[in-house]
């Protein structure tokens, strides 16, 4: 009885995908995960303590440490024998040791297929004396990541979910591509990945999903439904030229180049983009907890398919 419920609200989802009327979700009184947590995640990784968690160095390796523990304490397991997968590579003549933090939660209906959700931990470090905290970029991802372990605990997914803080984005997105080159788990089983990179601002209030043009599921997905009454959540920034398209723009490119769908979320560059005033004090606290909210809805939706 309870499998003929659920293939019946599977049934269900898959008419209203198909259904041009657009949804209405509300999304501001539900509870996703501990707000004051997730901004004291981004205000931690963003401060100069981390020393703008540059590739190699010791701000890399709070970080890295950081993301571990709290994955821990959400009971976040290891994808692997443990949560970090090193790699080196060379660029500009320098070689680098680096780490990808990778966590894994079983899919309670569909555990052999995954769904991955990243968000690169590096940025700029230090230049001239001056700590590039990169707050927006990238521990915004970076911190709604770990807010997806939290909501995980208590919202168990239908697919296995794979939490990938990855490293070296800004070195020509490294760690995605040693992650997809060195899989654990068999890439024919990665069904989709939901790439966050730079979310917590826009003078716009504008929130992109980057993606659609590449996949009609997942179009219907954010198109066919309001998530928000509090921010624009617009799909676009997947053709055109090479500013206006963000196709190859962060780490959601090596899982496309594999033929894997992907959704990117993130914002229009601002005035603070790779500077050292991209601090915690430019972020809007607001937008960045409402777009964490509509990511998480979007995944929710996604969870329901059966790939």
């Amino acid at each position: 009885m309870k499998k003929n419920v659920c293939l019946l609200g599977l049934m269900c989802f898959m008419s209203m995908l198909c259904d041009a009327q657009t949804i209405t979700h509300d999304i501001s009184n539900r509870s996703f995960f501990s707000e004051t947590m997730l901004l004291q995640h981004i205000k931690t990784l963003s401060s100069d303590v981390f020393e703008g968690r540059r590739t190699g160095t010791k701000g890399a390796l709070k970080a890295e440490k950081y993301i571990v523990n709290q994955f821990m304490l959400f009971e976040v397991l290891p994808l692997g024998n443990d949560y970090l997968q090193p790699f080196l590579f060379t660029e500009a003549g320098r070689r680098y040791e680096s780490k990808n933090v990778l966590g894994y939660i079983k899919g309670t209906t569909y555990p052999e297929k995954y769904i991955v959700i990243s968000a690169h931990y590096d940025h700029e470090g230090v230049k001239n004396g001056n700590v590039y905290n990169g707050t927006d970029d990238n521990a915004s991802g970076t911190s709604a990541l770990l807010s997806f372990a939290e909501y995980f605990r208590i919202h168990p997914p239908k697919h296995s979910v794979i939490l990938a803080a990855f490293d070296a984005e800004e070195l020509g997105l490294q760690g995605s591509k040693y992650f997809v080159n060195h899989s654990i788990v068999p890439l024919k089983q990665i069904m989709v990945n939901l790439n966050m990179d730079m979310i917590s601002r826009s003078d716009k209030n504008e929130l992109f999903a980057v993606g659609t043009i590449h996949n009609e599921t997942l179009k219907q997905v954010v198109t066919n439904h309001t998530y928000s009454k509090k921010i624009n959540f617009l799909a676009g920034h997947d053709e055109g030229n090479w500013k206006d398209n963000w196709t190859y723009a962060s780490d959601h490119a090596n899982f496309h180049k594999k033929g894997i769908p992907f959704l990117y979320f993130g914002v229009d560059d601002h005035e603070d983009y790779h500077k050292p005033t991209d601090d915690y004090e430019n972020i809007q606290p607001e937008f960045y907890i409402e777009a964490v909210k509509v990511i998480i809805s979007v995944f929710e939706k996604i969870d329901l398919l059966n790939f």
